[in-house]
């Protein structure tokens, strides 16, 4: 892996422990000469850890939205800042641009982003690791609703797997460095009787 692609919230939210992780996350990233690609903005989590990333010598790749760059949110001090027409195509660029995915708190833009990818994977369209930052249990919830789908089979053992999480930065990479995709021929069926 030579850059991640991090999905995060455009607000800090309340938690100051968002921030401290955020901070961790670009410091493990620089010290492991990973490029943060981010959707370019200067508030929130967002700005957060392009700021801390920049701070420690690392690389930024910004992409953004015209709509949103107009409303001056981009982040000026980014190593590279493409404004693109449409979220459809700042995401595309972004996954195009990164090795892996990490999704930190966020709102709905996170998740969205955060499904696409996953979704991709899960298509075959990549091989790439997809990871939750997950800090203070934020993602808690969300990952036993995910163990549900594999419980009342509508989502692949395989596939639920290929979701990473961890609240510890470090410990996250880690496990992105060692993912090894998963290759399935079929759909899920469901049994027969």
């Amino acid at each position: 892996m030579k850059s991640i692609a991090v999905y995060c919230g455009s607000s800090a939210g309340t938690n100051p422990n968002y921030i401290t992780q955020a901070q961790a996350l670009a410091k493990a990233m620089v010290a492991q000469n990973l490029t943060l690609v981010y959707g370019g903005g200067r508030v929130g989590l967002m700005g957060t850890i392009a700021d801390a990333v920049l701070a420690e010598g690392g690389q930024v790749v910004g992409v953004i939205p015209d709509f949103l760059d107009a409303k001056e949110l981009a982040h000026k001090g980014c190593t590279e800042l493409h404004v693109v027409k449409s979220m459809h195509e700042r995401k595309l660029m972004m996954a195009d641009r990164a090795d892996g995915f990490i999704a930190m708190p966020g709102g709905y833009g996170t998740l969205e982003e955060l499904f696409e990818v996953l979704t991709w994977g899960q298509l075959g369209l990549h091989q790439k690791p997809v990871a939750l930052l997950n800090v203070d249990g934020y993602y808690d919830l969300l990952l036993q609703s995910l163990d549900r789908m594999r419980d009342d089979q509508l989502l692949r053992a395989e596939n639920r797997a290929q979701l990473l999480q961890s609240a510890n930065p470090v410990e996250l990479l880690a496990q992105m460095a060692a993912y090894k995709p998963v290759q399935l021929e079929k759909w899920l069926t469901p049994p027969t009787t």
